[in-house]
Parts: C-alpha cells; structure tokens; sequence
C-alpha cells in the first residue's frame, strides 16, 4: 500500500511538471518557432509604433502613446502585471513646426531638422545668413547687432563624413570591433558653446549647423538642458550647408526663409518603463527572473524604425509568442521597453537602481537579454568577456541555427540598455545584428524609416529571442556571473 501511494505521489507530481520542463522541451522551441514565423503580430506591432505612434522622444506625448500603448498589447496578450513604471526625467519636447528654404537667388527647399529641446524661433526669419565659421571669439563680439534676429551658418563646411558602417560580427570574417564608429563633429574657429554663449547675448534669431552624413542623411539628436532662451538650433544636410558657406562667401546673398515650432512638456516631468512578465512555474525557482528588454524611445527625425522600434517589437513579440504557445517556463520571464535610452540609459538605470540596489534583489535576476544596436536579425550575442557564459549560449543556438542564429562572441559593447546590469554583476548581454546601412544611414538620421526594416527580419528576432529566454528559464543553475 505504501508503495503505491508513493507511485501514485511520484506520477501526479511528473503530470503536473510543465511541458517546458520535459526531456522533450524542444519540442516548445519548435512551437515557438512555428508560430513566430508565421505570424502576422510583428509587423502589426512594428507598423503601429513607426507609422501609426511615429517618432518616439522620451518625455514626447508619442513615447507616452507608445508606452501605453505597448502595455495594453501585453495584457490582452495574457501577460501579468503590464504597467507603466516612471522615473525622473525633465521637460518633454515636440517639434510643431518647421520651414527651412531658400528663396533667392532661386526657389529651394533645403533638408533640415530642428535639435531636439531646441526653443522655438520668434515667428518667422528672412535674411541673408551670416557666417562665422573662420570668426573668432573678437570678431563675433564685433558683429554685435548685426546678429540680433540672423540666421547665423556657425561652422565651416563639412569636409569629413561617417563612411563605413562597423563590421558586423558573427560572420567571423572580419575585425570585432564593437563600439559606435566616431561621428567628425563640425570645424570652427571658435567652439561651439562659445560661439552659441555670444549668439544668445547678442539675441541671434537661428543657427544652422551643418551633418556629418552624405546624399541628404541628417543626423540630429539634441540637449534636454537647453535653456528656454537659447538659441534655436537646426541641422542642415551637409551639402545643402555647404553650398550656403558657398555662396555666401561669394557674395551670391542667399536669402533664407526659416521658422521652428516647438513645444515644451512640464506637466509630467517623469518618463515611463513599460513592464510584464510571465510568471515561472518552477516553486524553487520562480522568483528568478530572466529578463528580456529593448529600448522603445527614439529621436525625432525619422520614426525610429531601426533605433530601436525594431528591437522593442522582436521582445514584444516573443513574449506574444511565448503566451501563445503556453510555455510555462521554470523561472518568470519579464520584459521591460524602456525610455530614455537615447538620453544616457536612463530607464534601465532608474531600473536598476531602484530594484536591485542589494545583492539578494541582483542575484534573482538570473541574464538580462537586450536587443538594440544594428538591423536585421539576430545571429548571437556579445557575451561581455563572461566565457562560462558564452560556452552555455553557444549549445543553445544549435536548434536556433535553421533560422540564421550564427555565433556568439565573446566580445563585450556598451552604450545600449544592458550595460547598468552588466555594471552590478548581472549577467547581461545584447543580441548581434547586421550593420549594413545602419550607422552610414539610419541610426538617429531622418533615414531611419520603416522602409529599411524587413518584417522577416523582425520575425526571426523574435523567435531568436524567445527561444533564448526560454532556455535561459528552464536552465538548472542561473548564468553563471563574472568575478569582478
């Protein structure tokens, strides 16, 4: 009798084990599999944030749209506990408004953006633009009223451009080079904050820059700290500027014709995390969590398509296909969109600074997995020099490699939303992807539409990540952490 109560004990407890769980768990990988690349939530999701939502500047209205927004999704989904998480930010920002032309000697109009937080200009400006790009500090002060109002060209024309996207790394035939490639700034005589310091006192209505990208790419992003009485700030392409140094150092006296709306946001002076999470069924392990994330603000040039609406749809997305297939992993699987990335990693720092300020609270947080950096699919991850970690991900891209998973390298790279947990001794790495027309084209540029984004793409990147995080979830031990 004893031995079959503990039959019957040893029985109930296999049945009630989740399906994740079994021996045959890549049995869910290939469910994950057949439905991210058949379904049609990608591009729905990805479309409403570009097209729909649009530019997404954390502290805009719009990121508040999409924060919202992207919550709703994860609760009809079945996700529990969506919300929205605040965190300190400052005044919001949206450009109203912008003219940029020229209209003598001929009719043009030229390609330029307004810098983010840059203030208004007063009402509409006209005039022959003044240059100071080989003025010193004296002979700005020189200028004096003649400022008060003008368009001012501040810098010399631009000569140096971003060429070459860095190479991408997993096909394991070039360099691991993984920082962002050095943008040229602008020349002048004078510094810039110097030559904008004097602009304000002596009340100059506008001054153009020009970019340091080609064929009418303008990459602009912007100050939050920009004062409300600073000197509005545009953009120009950089042979649309270059061309106006030009003629005005031939005495042709283009007219320009300029006006820049923009808006200020001082009500809410927070900005939002988007959370969720599927809860782990494991009872030893389900307050462990593996955390999947992507940034969902972007600038305002273009709509974010690549920077990173791309990214925030692949863990949207494989969360969606998670609750879909009814994975049940061990530990709970919590996705996290945050904002402020583009201003400094703020979400994911207020993040980590506010829940994981001990030991006990970081070591439940079993991996953080990020995607963000490049365009296209996912092939691996940088594994942050953690080779303990690297020998684990790499037997788990065996049943992923029928969908272009590659390699993981061991390499490391900064500057995307992993880093305040990789800094706390969390393991936590960022998904490689292509770089093909990614830093020479769209990232931060008014090119960064959804045009360049294929929706295949944005397919695999979510099975690639949901079947990494359910791996991660199921796994015995947590990821191994670097000894630091």
């Amino acid at each position: 009798m004893i031995l079959k109560r503990v039959g019957i004990a040893v029985l109930l407890t296999v049945l009630s084990f989740p399906l994740a769980a079994q021996p045959d768990s890549q049995s869910v990988i290939a469910a994950i599999k057949a439905e991210g690349l058949r379904s049609t939530e990608a591009a729905v999701i990805f479309h409403t944030l570009t097209d729909v939502i649009g530019p997404r500047l954390t502290g805009s209205p719009a990121h508040v749209e999409a924060a919202r927004w992207a919550a709703e999704r994860l609760k009809v989904w079945g996700l529990d506990n969506p919300r929205l998480e605040p965190f300190q930010f400052g005044p919001g920002w949206s450009l109203e408004k912008l003219t940029v032309e020229m209209t003598a000697p001929r009719y043009m109009p030229l390609i330029g953006y307004a810098e983010a937080w840059s203030p208004a200009t007063s009402g509409v400006l006209t005039g022959t633009p003044v240059y100071i790009g080989d003025s010193t500090a004296a002979d700005i002060d020189r200028l004096g009223p003649r400022l008060q109002g003008a368009i001012v060209l501040m810098h010399r024309p631009q000569t140096e451009f971003l060429r070459n996207d860095r190479p991408e790394p997993s096909d394991g035939t070039g360099p691991v080079r993984t920082g962002n490639p050095p943008l040229p700034g602008p020349s002048s005589t004078t510094p810039t904050f110097n030559m904008l310091t004097r602009l304000r006192t002596f009340g100059a209505g506008v001054a153009l820059s020009p970019g340091a990208m080609e064929h009418g790419t303008v990459r602009v992003q912007g100050f939050r700290g920009a004062t409300r009485d600073a000197v509005p700030t545009v953009v120009l392409a950089a042979e649309h500027y270059n061309m106006l140094v030009r003629m005005v150092q031939a005495g042709a006296s283009p007219q320009l014709r300029i006006e820049v709306g923009t808006r200020f946001y001082e009500n809410d002076l927070n900005s939002y995390n988007v959370l969720a999470e599927i809860p782990g069924t494991d009872p030893m392990l389900r307050d462990e969590v593996v955390f999947v994330g992507a940034h969902l603000d972007s600038w305002h040039t273009g709509t974010g398509a690549t920077d990173n609406a791309d990214g925030a749809t692949a863990v949207m997305e494989a969360m969606r296909i998670l609750a879909a297939v009814q994975a049940r992993p061990r530990r709970t699987i919590r996705v996290a969109l945050w904002g402020g990335e583009e201003q400094g990693l703020l979400g994911a720092s207020a993040y980590v600074n506010r829940h994981l300020r001990d030991a006990a609270s970081r070591n439940k947080i079993s991996v953080y997995l990020n995607d963000d950096p490049g365009i296209g699919p996912s092939y691996g991850f940088y594994m942050q020099n953690n080779e303990p970690a690297k020998r684990i991900f790499d037997a788990w891209l065996a049943p992923l490699r029928d969908i272009g998973a590659r390699r993981n390298v061991i390499e490391g790279i900064g500057a995307t939303d992993h880093v305040p947990f990789d800094q706390v001794g969390i393991p936590a790495f960022t998904a490689i992807k292509d770089f093909r027309n990614y830093d020479v084209r769209t990232r931060h540029t008014n090119a960064d539409l959804a045009d360049a984004v294929a929706i295949a793409d944005l397919r695999q990147a979510a099975v690639f990540m949901a079947a990494m995080a359910f791996q991660a979830a199921m796994r015995d031990e947590p990821i191994p952490r670097q000894r630091r």
